[in-house]
């Protein structure tokens, strides 16, 4: 063997030894008669007694490129540069023989794979040993495991030692292809993860827009929320103020009360008199009236008094007082001269909308005829007005519409009934 080994590519290791050696010494067996594998026994083959050209399947396949790198470094130094192809060849040549590196590599293994160099040595003879061998190329694990169990095996004869040669030969050949296959899936994995990526930065971006947005939103809500809260203190400061002020009135004036339904009293009492007072005024003007009419009939006699109670104007309301409860307050006057013209007095009350309710019962005391527009009232004052008159047994016409013409005609029904009334009372 040549001081340099043909698998070493270019220049030359130097030994760990400070004192001046050849280069890969280091490489030769220490026992040359121990360098050559001994005949078939019960002792398992050391890595240097394997066939030299198993060598390289079994460095490239049990050790990974780093791995190696550190355990070759333990033994001799060589350049950082050194590349991958070149520490492994001068592996493999140094397992040729008994050397230091080999001996490294060989107690390595056996550390490595002591659990399946223990389940391999229940195998007797070579056939076991290849049944087990072809389990583990079929599982597809722990190949590297059983390579090196199987080939140091001591029932592991030429023709197997071929055939596991072959099989991981061609599993080599079907890595690279794989290989091959799977950098250009990763190539076109890390395609779509870039593609990917950009959706996700986007995606990531909007989403982050839209939580800006959200953010804004809420903060402008919250906001009002604090303004809303501010004004409902504000509101109940007030209130409570407002309360007190009452409680401290209440205090100061504890007759208030009595004072105020004595004001409401006196107000209904006032629409009272002033209600008395148009009747006594109605009443008044009707004595008037029948003096006038007793003054007449003194002066004519009965055939005259007759022909005259035929040609009395049917429309004439002979002074009586014409309450209208409701209405439109644009048509009030023309409801007004409708009834003056008729001979008769107006009252007007709006049904509750402006005017109180309290001042209702004095316009229809003094009233001789209601005429309530019921589309224009409330409901109190309907039944209030309804109630007041059948107690009284005021009359009483209702009327849906709130229009001139159908108020006139009520009034002119009203005339007739009155007219009637009187021509019947001066023939009794």
């Amino acid at each position: 063997m040549s001081d340099i080994p043909y698998h070493v590519a270019g220049g030359r290791f130097t030994s760990p030894s400070p004192t001046p050696a050849t280069a890969f010494e280091f490489l030769r067996p220490s026992t040359p008669e121990l360098g050559k594998p001994s005949g078939k026994g019960s002792r398992r083959r050391r890595l240097w007694e394997i066939p030299h050209k198993f060598h390289c399947p079994i460095v490239g396949t049990c050790f990974e490129v780093g791995e190696l790198r550190n355990l070759m470094a333990r033994v001799m130094h060589f350049p950082p540069a050194t590349t991958d192809f070149v520490l492994h060849t001068t592996a493999v040549g140094s397992c040729e023989t008994r050397s230091q590196l080999a001996e490294l590599l060989h107690k390595h293994l056996d550390k490595r794979f002591q659990l399946i160099i223990r389940r391999f040595s229940s195998a007797k003879d070579s056939d076991a040993l290849s049944m087990l061998w072809q389990e583990a190329v079929e599982s597809g694990s722990d190949i590297p495991g059983a390579l090196w169990a199987s080939w140091t095996h001591p029932a592991c004869d030429a023709r197997l030692e071929q055939e596991i040669y072959g099989d991981i030969h061609m599993i080599q050949h079907q890595i690279g292809s794989g290989t091959r296959t799977d950098l250009k899936t990763l190539d076109k994995l890390k395609e779509e993860n870039r593609q990917l990526r950009e959706l996700f930065a986007k995606a990531r971006e909007e989403s982050e827009l839209a939580r800006n947005e959200k953010s804004r939103e809420t903060q402008i809500l919250s906001q009002r929320v604090a303004e809303l809260r501010a004004e409902q203190v504000g509101r109940d400061a007030c209130i409570a103020t407002l309360t007190a002020q009452l409680d401290q009135l209440r205090t100061t004036f504890p007759d208030l009360k009595d004072r105020q339904n004595l004001a409401r009293r006196a107000s209904d009492t006032e629409s009272r008199l002033e209600a008395l007072s148009a009747h006594a005024a109605n009443q008044q003007a009707e004595i008037q009236r029948l003096r006038q009419r007793l003054e007449s009939g003194e002066r004519h006699n009965t055939e005259t008094s007759a022909n005259e109670a035929t040609e009395i104007n049917p429309t004439d309301l002979s002074g009586k007082c014409v309450l209208c409860v409701g209405g439109r307050s644009g048509a009030v006057d023309a409801y007004r001269q409708m009834v003056e013209v008729r001979g008769g007095r107006f009252l007007h009350h709006d049904g509750g909308l402006e005017e109180s309710l309290h001042r209702i019962d004095g316009v229809l005391a003094a009233a001789d005829l209601v005429i309530c527009q019921a589309g224009c009232i409330s409901h109190n004052a309907y039944w209030r007005v309804k109630e007041q008159c059948k107690r009284t047994g005021k009359p009483c016409l209702f009327v849906k519409g709130s229009g001139v013409s159908s108020f006139g005609r009520v009034v002119d029904a009203a005339c007739s009934s009155v007219q009637q009334a009187s021509h019947e009372h001066e023939q009794c």
